[in-house]
């Protein structure tokens, strides 16, 4: 019975780790290289504004799978963005200093990996295409041309 409820509250917190929302009126940080902000909570609601790495914006409200925030430098506007795209731990830009750092590496290191860290897997051996996986990143595709491919697909929307 103690097995069972460990394995229970184990799985709830784990549950809550990933089902995160944000407190009304907090800030929270851009944690990917750049994000849209949405009029709604859809993949296809209308652009608000881009927000990019670092950017600070407060909590309006939030949920486990979106938060509507507002730009600290555009107070005025306001829009949806995935709660995986933002973080509420500081990043901090300092403004002036030189940094040899693009802002992919930057977003990665916001996610936790690091310029050493891809240095020690490529020493490990393995051998990857890396040119490729910079090819690929640079690969855009327009939102009607992602619901043409839905509808044409008839995958409902991405819903069952």
């Amino acid at each position: 019975m103690l097995k069972k409820f460990l394995l229970f509250a184990m799985l709830l917190s784990a549950a809550g780790i990933f089902a995160a929302s944000f407190k009304k009126g907090s800030k929270v940080y851009v944690s990917v290289k750049t994000a849209e902000l949405k009029s709604g909570t859809g993949f296809f609601s209308d652009s608000v504004c881009e927000v990019s790495y670092g950017d600070v914006l407060t909590v309006i409200e939030s949920d486990s799978k979106m938060t509507r925030v507002s730009p600290v430098s555009k107070p005025s506007v306001s829009g949806w963005i995935a709660n995986g795209s933002v973080t509420s731990k500081k990043i901090t830009k300092k403004s002036g200093s030189a940094v040899n750092a693009s802002s992919g590496e930057l977003a990665l290191a916001g996610k936790g990996l690091s310029a050493e860290a891809e240095k020690a897997f490529k020493s490990s051996g393995a051998k990857l295409n890396y040119a490729e996986v910079d090819r690929m990143e640079k690969i855009t595709v327009s939102d009607s041309d992602l619901a043409d491919f839905i509808k044409e697909g008839q995958l409902n929307g991405g819903r069952k």
